[in-house]
């Protein structure tokens, strides 16, 4: 069954959410050593991490940027600070979703198998191409002619239906419905962040410009004639 890593030091939360997952046969493992997170996740290897902000050495903002270039496991931030700051924070730092605290656990537990649910597809092409770029869905990195850049699940996820649809505009909505399982408890605030996110580190490489937004409606990736 999955393995969730929790990063969080409230003994309650940890218990509880601990329990939770037990009940459905998951595999919970938690932080030893605070000075390295970054090193105890890359080893266990999990299928999830779910991350609070505040923590006892370094904050979660900082461990996330850490565990990005050792892990690209998905990320589900705990916190209790307002959305509108920290949590976009830390999906621009590389978390994948949220819940805030307080919160319920039958919630998380939906968040954990959407996620699940999506990684664990297997695609039918392991390489998809658009142009002279290539996409491995495996490792979800992405090689073109500028270099090669690292994108996280929701990333590579996002990408690769957007590269299904090339030069098609996918709505919003039909992005939440196949990167959370229709982002019921997602805020859009979430898709347009991964977003900017995604045009980042196209941006690496030379590839900024194929992504485009069509207000009100989605997004966009063009081939080199559309641009």
């Amino acid at each position: 069954m999955a393995k969730i890593f929790i990063v969080e030091d409230n003994p309650t939360i940890i218990k509880t959410v601990t329990t939770e997952l037990n009940k459905w046969k998951y595999t919970t493992i938690t932080v030893h050593d605070w000075d390295h997170v970054d090193t105890e996740i890359a080893q266990a290897s999990p299928d999830i991490i779910l991350f609070d902000i505040t923590l006892p050495t370094f904050d979660g903002f900082y461990w996330i940027n850490a565990v990005r270039k050792v892990c690209q496991s998905p990320i589900i931030v705990i916190s209790a600070a307002d959305i509108d700051s920290n949590i976009m924070h830390a999906i621009a730092a590389g978390a994948d979703d949220y819940i805030m605290k307080p919160f319920s656990t039958a919630v998380l537990l939906a968040k954990i198998q959407a996620l699940l649910r999506r990684n664990q597809q297997a695609p039918s092409n392991e390489k998809m191409i658009w142009d002279n770029n290539q996409l491995n869905q495996l490792t979800y990195e992405l090689t073109t002619p500028a270099g090669i850049v690292q994108l996280t699940p929701t990333e590579g996820a996002m990408l690769a239906i957007l590269i299904n649809h090339l030069n098609h505009t996918v709505a919003k909505e039909q992005l939440l419905e196949w990167l959370w399982q229709g982002g019921k408890f997602l805020n859009e605030n979430t898709l347009n962040v991964n977003i900017s996110r995604l045009r980042s580190k196209l941006a690496i490489v030379n590839l900024k410009d194929s992504l485009r937004t069509e207000r009100g409606i989605g997004y966009r990736l063009v081939t080199n004639h559309e641009k």
